[in-house]
């Protein structure tokens, strides 16, 4: 296995810049997600390690060796696309062992691989069949085992569970974080879906509009987030924020006045800074932390539109009095039968008005 080392990498098309000097070092044994919404340069920035693509500018190395110009074949990595490219002709054995067959590998050390592969991926009751008589989720462990054969350094996941149904991602995320404790490799994936970045990663890099926004584990991504980009896209349902504006300050920190409520404050606590009264700010809250009437700093009144019943958990689309959109997490046994409710703000964090973390 092999650590991944990304310095100042810039990718442009012609005049225009896709990915802007991403820098990251990837650790042996790694499970690092690129997540990001689409067009964010995630792909194209694991087509440039995996060789697939030039870099316009930057280095990348592989296991401590400089690869910018070295070909696909020969860096030691193995990718998993988002379609299959099974060889319908062939069985899975077939497909299996065809990359290995192609390039000279001994029948012996080619059959130890596939049996491996297959017992891992617990596809060997499959091997004589061929790819229409498999399911989505079994072309997947087919495809996957393709790369496992091949024994590299690196394994780089390209959104490979996008063509599944929502029962068969998650049984295939499952899957694939074995499958990573299994082989102890160093693994890079990308993926638009927030929830797969959350459940497989050691370390997940935010990235939009070609920038890196943050580089955490996934925990501290939604603890901590550095912006409002992050604290947006990472969690769901999504963080809510409501516009505000900084009225003072107190022995426990900056008072906080939120639009359209009446004498609705918080006090945010905040070491780096002491924003300027009068200061537009936007306060954040996760579903989770609104709590009942008077559990927190203060109380809103909200409208109440939709109830999300999930089972011994509840979801209340909700409206503030100035009209912002808020979703506040319920138990079922507390769902209300009201449609306006009393919620208080039991926990925060705060931005300026350019998305910027107040700390």
């Amino acid at each position: 296995m092999a650590t991944v080392t990304l310095s100042n990498v810039v990718k442009r098309f012609g005049a225009f810049t896709v990915v802007h000097g991403a820098s990251m070092d990837i650790k042996d044994g790694e499970f690092v997600v690129f997540v990001g919404p689409s067009g964010c340069g995630k792909s194209t920035l694991l087509r440039m390690i995996a060789g697939l693509e030039d870099i316009s500018g930057g280095d990348i190395a592989i296991g401590g060796k400089l690869v910018n110009d070295v070909e696909p074949a020969e860096r030691g990595i193995a990718m998993v696309f988002q379609s299959y490219a099974l060889y319908p002709h062939m069985s899975v054995e077939q497909n299996l062992s065809f990359g290995l067959r192609m390039t000279g590998n001994p029948k012996a050390d080619t059959d130890r691989r596939v049996k491996r592969a297959a017992e891992i991926l617990r596809i060997s009751e499959l091997m004589e069949r061929r790819p229409k008589k498999l399911s989505g989720g079994q072309r997947q462990r087919v495809a996957i085992g393709r790369a496992i054969v091949r024994e590299p350094q690196v394994f780089l996941f390209d959104e490979p569970l996008s063509n599944l149904d929502a029962e068969l991602r998650v049984q295939m995320r499952v899957e694939i974080s074995r499958l990573h404790k299994e082989l102890g490799a160093t693994m890079i994936y990308v993926t638009h879906d927030q929830t797969e970045a959350m459940t497989l990663a050691d370390r997940i890099v935010v990235l939009r509009a070609g920038h890196i926004e943050q580089i955490g584990r996934p925990l501290d991504l939604y603890d901590n987030p550095d912006n409002l980009f992050v604290a947006g896209f990472v969690g769901s349902p999504k963080m809510n924020f409501i516009k505000a504006h900084i009225v003072g300050q107190d022995a426990r920190g900056v008072v906080v006045e939120l639009a359209g409520q009446d004498n609705a404050r918080i006090v945010q606590p905040l070491t780096d800074v002491t924003p300027e009264v009068g200061s537009k700010v936007i306060v954040g809250v996760r579903p989770e932390h609104f709590g009942g009437a008077g559990e927190g700093d203060t109380d809103l009144v909200v409208a109440i539109d939709v109830i999300e019943h999930l089972g011994g958990t509840s979801f209340l689309y909700a409206r503030t009095k100035n009209g912002e959109d808020v979703v506040i997490q319920r138990d079922a046994a507390k769902v209300p039968t009201t449609s306006e409710i009393t919620v208080s703000i039991r926990k925060s964090y705060l931005f300026d008005e350019k998305g910027l973390r107040l700390r």
